[in-house]
């Protein structure tokens, strides 16, 4: 059971879960969710869009703690959550950092557990409009306060973004942490799962973003990576304005408190200060650190994608198949099982498309293409068109097709967290899952990438 104040539904727990199944030799169908709430989602496309968006909103919702019970969040609980999904056996490695998408897949293929520094807890925050950019941060300073009293060993970054996650900030408002010193879980995980001599893998994300800073653990971000950019969070757009005019809010721009600072981005940034932790773990037990530093969460896709292409040539198996994954819509088990080359994209938006529109002309030889997009519900800034994205898959030799995405539905098409794992696995052939990775094999990709 999920503790209180864990966020299934986020990059974090999710990429956790899809992770853990594949190291118990499942896949991740519908998110990791039970059978009968994917076998209701398998629907959702029937239902007018109006009402989809609403249902999709207050389910996750349902996650949200009331802002009078945010000191009872237990950080250190939800560090046990994480280490309680994994096996209980000794590993080579333990990744331990940013949120990854691409990395996940070099963990699954080596066969090592992934620990993340941030994790998110949903706060119940209504009678607030999403583009009010400044009374959602004044709402949560006292719920602020007491989720940090509580857990003095991490810092809060306070998220607004009312590009993607519109839907939702009509009823909560988002509160990230990043983990300043290991919890004790993580100690104990590395003590008893990481082997002798064991290497620790940092994955570090420099991403950062401009913050209002609160005090010296706690932060308000306003606005995320995705299709708005900095500079338009702050000071707006002709599109900006576009979109607000769509969703006919009592707001021409947004207007939040003016950054002070900047600092690790919320989602995805590493916060540094954990390498203190990891650097007396290490030298106390014997380990070896080895960080993976990387600018952006994309950053790392292109290396990831051709390496699995060598690999998979090296194991006989197929190379000309390529999988664009969006976001939390990943399956790593069927991605192997089927030799499929995966490239994961940050989210839905118009950055992401054009990195994969760009591995995808430089490489030009891909026979298949398959692509699945995040559902976020929302007409929003910097959201590509579905044109735009079949163009992408026009860029296919042979085969170019959507997995699990209605076009016509786009972007509240919720069905597909049911249908895109099951879509994924009717490709043919199906391999055996390959021998774990050797670790030599990582650090020389962590290697070439430095």
């Amino acid at each position: 059971m999920a503790p209180a104040g864990l966020a299934k539904f986020d990059s974090a727990s999710a990429m956790v879960r899809a992770l853990a199944r594949f190291l118990h030799g499942r896949d991740f169908r519908g998110l990791g969710q039970p059978a009968p709430l994917r076998e209701a989602v398998q629907f959702a496309n029937l239902i007018p869009r109006s009402l989809r968006e609403r249902i999709f909103a207050r389910l996750g919702a349902r996650e949200g703690v009331d802002a009078e019970q945010m000191g009872k969040v237990n950080t250190c609980a939800i560090a046990d959550w994480a280490c309680r999904q994994f096996p209980a056996r000794r590993y080579p490695a333990v990744m331990i950092g940013s949120s990854n998408g691409a990395l996940l897949h070099m963990a699954a293929a080596a066969r090592i557990p992934w620990l993340p520094q941030t994790f998110l807890s949903l706060m119940k925050l209504r009678d607030i409009h999403p583009d009010d950019a400044c009374a959602p941060m004044e709402a949560s300073l006292q719920p602020a306060t007491d989720f940090l009293a509580a857990n003095p060993d991490v810092q809060l970054h306070h998220l607004q973004d009312p590009v993607q996650d519109r839907l939702m900030l009509h009823h909560i408002t988002y509160f990230r942490f990043k983990y300043r010193r290991l919890p004790q879980a993580y100690r104990a995980f590395l003590d008893n799962c990481l082997q002798e001599g064991g290497t620790i893998v940092v994955a570090d994300c420099q991403q950062q973003w401009p913050v209002f800073r609160v005090n010296d653990r706690h932060y308000y971000q306003f606005g995320a990576v995705g299709g708005a950019t900095e500079e338009e969070y702050f000071h707006g757009s002709e599109r900006v304005e576009q979109t607000l005019e769509h969703h006919q809010p009592p707001f021409k721009r947004w207007r939040p408190p003016e950054p002070n600072t900047r600092c690790a981005e919320a989602e995805w940034g590493f916060e540094n200060t954990l390498m203190d932790d990891l650097g007396s773990i290490a030298h106390d037990r014997g380990f070896r650190i080895l960080r993976l530093s990387f600018s952006e969460p994309e950053s790392l896709s292109p290396a990831v994608a051709d390496f699995h292409r060598r690999w998979y040539r090296e194991l006989g198996m197929q190379t000309n198949r390529l999988l664009l994954e969006s976001f939390i819509v990943l399956e790593p088990y069927w991605a192997l099982r089927t030799g499929t080359v995966p490239f994961w994209m940050t989210f839905n938006t118009r950055p992401s498309l054009q990195a994969a529109d760009a591995y995808v002309g430089s490489r030009d030889d891909f026979d298949e293409l398959y692509l699945s997009l995040f559902a976020h519900g929302s007409d929003s800034v910097g959201l590509p068109s579905i044109a735009e994205w079949e163009k992408l898959l026009a860029r296919a030799r042979r085969r170019g097709e959507w997995l699990a995405v209605d076009p016509h539905r786009y972007p509240a098409h919720f069905a597909t967290f049911a249908r895109y794992s099951a879509q994924l696995r009717a490709l043919q052939p199906h391999y055996p899952l390959p021998d774990p990775l050797p670790l030599q094999v990582l650090e020389e990709f962590i290697g070439n990438w430095g």
